[in-house]
């Protein structure tokens, strides 16, 4: 018998021959056993078998041509176990040319491969994740060659998304098959957005339907991929050279690694073979990414691991490139939930809002952009959810719970009506909110709190007049810049600035000049140097003193939008009493240069600080009697006085905010400026979580900026506060030297009826 590869080169032939073959009438067993003949028969081989992977982990042979057809389904190799559990473990092609003299080789006696030496086997890749092993054997002794197992990665691939798909096996006949997860199945992660959602999932990098996988002109196919490189290609030159964005968000490190990606000759060479084979280039592409993603699984090195998201945000833009789409060209359903391994606030922004109803991250952290776009959109976001994209297809039912931090896969039908229950009591709540929109914030005792929002989006501003806010309490400027392609105008800057006070209609709006660095990097601002730690690195009022044109620009514009108006401007992460003179006397010098040409002003403008470094906590005398007003940024104080990386899941929940140093350092601020006069307010999480508020207010807090869904709660909170009483149980508990007092607050509001 002859051997050496396809009988017609190139597996286009033989790839039309299986989807024919699955397409075809009768039981499935004889489809597949009729899928393996074709392979054997193609492929000059002796042998051709399919292991698919059981939900156990077990790989069971479940066609074959050559060896025993009475040990399918029964022949079944444990995880790891023999050349096969090999192939699935490594998930990666392996070819021998005498199989039964390698270590892992397992015999079988039932499955009679006792004269078959050479060996080639393929993974079926479904999500970077070994689904199955496809395997071709040969008596002689022999090394197949290059071609042969590049054509066998192309026929494993397309097995994968055919069985996936449930067009070769159903899905009664897939029960235990561990390809598209359909058991009901819980995640625990973390909560990122408050809120209660059912839907159906749409995955963020939508899978590619089986029917668009092999080319009808090969060389129509080798075009178009060539052009999308270039394109690809081109678009990360412009971003390393400081022209146009392409990936707003997405720091110069990781644009270097995608030209590095996107230059190597390997995976150049790989995509182009695949289209050679006779796949499509968005198959192609997709077929590379599996791979890659299989072997940078496997690797230990965190560095290694992360590179491969790096990797995949590349593949992704080259299939938009290739699909020449964008998310919100797609096609959604109405209960839309968004799954991801992380979004920039760009991505989510650009589906549409009103078919978005719940998101699920692999990723991310409850400061990271996209979970901060999902509050500001009141979508329940759950993050940290490893695996989950791979556990779930297109179109599954799930359930996002961003009260336990829960997602719930393919829910029975007595959890969907516990949530179902949830929701209805959610919505009731949500009701009594509203009903209380109009009521001023006022404690049992008599003492006015003002209960202001957080901002950053358009759509925030919506959220004033639903919520009754007074006012916006922290505008988060920075936003613009994140999803823009290129730095804001001028114009558009004070159109969005001027949209905003003219939205408030009179109630205060505190804007924040521009906070980035860190978390937040530009492309088209990004530094030459990297740097080691950014977060501790130039970043906000850092940057905006060091590029004062930048901030000039800003403060021009936010001039000119409050012109005859009040204007409130804080400038973020004053360290130094030093840093906020710089910073004042830019604006100083911008309403100078507006008075020279005779442009109008506003009618008030008050200069404030954030206060999130713990330097200031011991220069507030000398601080406080420079500015207007001063805000207190728990987020990041809290960060930096417990040295954890608030976006680092592995540090974040380490240390409650509701501890005795936390809380003494708000009394010592809150002190400061009472004995000043210098109005004060707390603009962090921390404000919009009744128990957290109220420890606030106990302190002596009378005003607060809350995200939008913690208005309703944290009012409902104060109206029910005896302040005065709060006030005395909180002195006593500040003494405490345990390193959380949240129990104790628990306690203290449920003595006092405090509804939290």
């Amino acid at each position: 018998m002859p051997i050496g590869g396809l009988t017609t080169r190139g597996p286009r032939n033989l790839l039309r021959q299986i989807r024919e073959a699955m397409a075809g009438a009768g039981p499935a067993q004889e489809r597949l056993d009729l899928v393996v003949r074709i392979i054997a028969q193609s492929m000059v081989a002796e042998v051709c078998s399919i292991y698919l992977r059981r939900a156990s982990g077990e790989l069971e042979l479940f066609a074959t041509e050559g060896l025993n057809p009475q040990a399918v389904h029964t022949t079944r190799l444990r995880p790891g176990e023999g050349l096969v559990g090999e192939v699935a473990r490594l998930a990666q092609p392996i070819s021998l040319s005498d199989a039964p003299s390698h270590p892992s080789f397992s015999y079988r006696p039932e499955t009679g491969e006792d004269p078959y030496h050479a060996f080639l086997g393929a993974p079926l890749l479904r999500g970077g994740r070994a689904i199955g092993v496809l395997v071709v054997q040969n008596r002689a002794e022999r090394r197949y060659d290059e071609d042969e197992v590049e054509d066998i990665q192309t026929i494993a691939m397309v097995l994968a998304e055919t069985v996936a798909s449930g067009e070769l096996l159903a899905q009664d006949e897939l029960r235990d098959i561990e390809v598209a997860p359909h058991r009901p199945e819980r995640l625990k992660g973390q909560r990122f957005a408050e809120g209660l959602a059912i839907g159906h999932v749409v995955l963020h990098e939508a899978p590619l339907p089986p029917e668009r996988l092999l080319a009808d002109n090969q060389q129509v196919e080798e075009i178009r991929l060539r052009e999308a490189l270039i394109q690809l290609k081109d678009g990360i030159d412009a971003m390393l050279d400081g022209g146009q964005g392409k990936l707003a968000g997405q720091s110069y490190e990781v644009l270097e690694t995608y030209r590095m990606f996107a230059d190597d000759r390997g995976w150049n060479r790989s995509l182009e073979e695949a289209v050679r084979g006779g796949l499509t280039a968005e198959a192609a592409v997709d077929r590379v990414r599996n791979e890659h993603r299989a072997r940078f699984a496997q690797a230990r090195d965190p560095y290694i691991r992360e590179r491969l998201h790096d990797f995949e945000d590349l593949a992704n833009r080259l299939l938009r490139i290739l699909a020449g789409d964008k998310p919100g060209d797609r096609d959604l359903p109405d209960d839309a939930i968004l799954v991801a391994r992380n979004l920039g606030p760009a991505d989510l922004l650009e589906y549409p809002r009103h078919r978005i109803r719940g998101l699920l991250l692999e990723e991310g952290s409850s400061a990271s952009h996209a979970a901060i776009v999902a509050r500001a959109l009141q979508i329940p976001c759950v993050g940290r959810l490893q695996g989950v994209r791979d556990r779930l297809s297109e179109g599954d039912l799930v359930i996002v719970d961003g009260e336990t931090g829960e997602t719930y896969l393919r829910p029975r039908p007595d959890m969907i009506a516990a949530v179902r229950s949830r929701m209805a009591v959610r919505d009731q709540r949500q009701a009594e909110f509203a009903a209380l929109r109009d009521t001023p914030a006022v404690t049992q005792d008599g003492t006015r709190i003002n209960l202001l929002t957080n901002a950053g989006l358009a759509v925030d501003l919506e959220n004033l007049d639903l919520t009754g806010a007074e006012g916006i309490g922290l505008f988060r400027t920075e936003f613009q810049f994140m999803v823009s392609e290129e730095l804001p105008r001028l114009d558009s800057q004070t159109a969005l600035y001027k949209l905003v006070l003219d939205a408030a209609g009179g109630r205060p709006v505190t804007f924040r000049t521009l906070d980035i660095g860190g978390d937040k990097v530009l492309p088209y601002l990004e530094a030459t140097e990297r740097e080691e730690n950014p977060a501790l690195g130039r970043r906000a009022i850092r940057l905006g003193l060091d590029r004062p044109s930048l901030l000039r620009l800003q403060l021009r514009a936010l001039l000119a939008a409050a012109a005859g108006r009040e204007l409130r401007v804080m400038f973020p992460m004053i360290a130094t009493v030093d840093e906020f003179r710089a910073a004042r006397e830019l604006v100083d010098v911008e309403c100078e240069w507006a008075r020279r040409r005779g442009r109008p002003l506003p009618d008030l403008l008050r200069v404030g600080a954030m206060i999130e470094c713990p330097s200031l906590l011991w220069h507030l005398d000398a601080l406080l009697p420079l500015t207007d007003f001063v805000s207190v940024g728990s987020n990041d104080l809290f960060q930096y006085m417990y040295a954890a990386d608030r976006t680092n899941p592995l540090v974040s929940d380490r240390y409650d905010p509701l501890s005795p140093p936390t809380l003494r350092a708000l009394q010592a601020i809150q002190a400061a400026c009472a004995e000043t006069g210098t109005p004060v307010s707390v603009c962090g999480e921390l404000a919009g979580r009744p128990l957290e508020a109220f420890a606030l207010i106990a302190l002596g807090f009378t005003r607060l900026s809350a995200p939008a869904g913690g208005v309703g709660p944290v009012k409902r909170m104060i109206l029910s506060t005896d302040l005065t009483a709060a006030r005395k149980g909180m002195q006593t508990l500040l003494g405490s030297s345990s390193g959380s007092i949240r129990n104790e607050l628990e306690s203290l509001a449920r003595k006092l009826n405090v509804v939290t």
